[in-house]
């Protein structure tokens, strides 16, 4: 009877962790895009930064290719589509006018990809508002977050928009 209440004692924890083990972990779906005016260039440079895997999925899912990034096999395209995606995902205005930004590029940091976005030429001096709309990966994860942090002149903004959610306003 005593073998049998400590077989049972030991087996049940042993269970537990099995069964946890086959449930899904919990994963975080964010990504960071910090905005900041750069008043030499009078330019906004941004950059997201998003994590790799997220980003891969999305593009087989979204656009059927095999990106592969980060790898020696990535696909000669990704660029082309990550930056379809950003057009299609990402906007800004300034004073309620949509802003027209340059895709510089992307570069790969452990398991995020940092991608690369200015807007030339802000006439910082005149803007009363901006507002940053951002959408990334929103399609494929409802859990998705998209941390926005805006920079000018000393002062900070900071945003964390979702699906329902998408879009932060800042009157200057």
């Amino acid at each position: 009877m005593m073998k049998m209440k400590t077989a049972r004692n030991l087996l049940l924890p042993f269970l537990a962790v099995l069964f946890l083990s086959f449930t899904s972990a919990h994963k975080f779906y964010v990504s960071v895009t910090n905005v900041v005016y750069a008043e030499e260039e009078d330019a906004f440079q941004i950059t997201s930064r998003i994590f790799i895997d997220d980003l891969d999925d999305l593009l087989e899912e979204r656009y059927g290719i095999k990106s592969k990034l980060a790898t020696p096999n990535e696909s000669k395209v990704a660029d082309e589509y990550i930056e379809k995606y950003f057009r299609a995902k990402f906007a800004m205005e300034l004073n309620g006018k949509p802003a027209e930004y340059n895709f510089l590029g992307k570069e790969y940091d452990n398991d995020v990809v940092i991608c690369y976005l200015e807007i030339p030429k802000v006439g910082f001096p005149t803007l009363k508002s901006i507002s940053v709309q951002n959408e990334i990966l929103t399609d494929l994860f409802e859990e998705q977050q998209n941390v926005v942090h805006l920079k000018w002149k000393g002062h900070k903004k900071s945003f964390v928009l979702i699906k329902e959610n998408n879009k932060g306003m800042l009157n200057l």
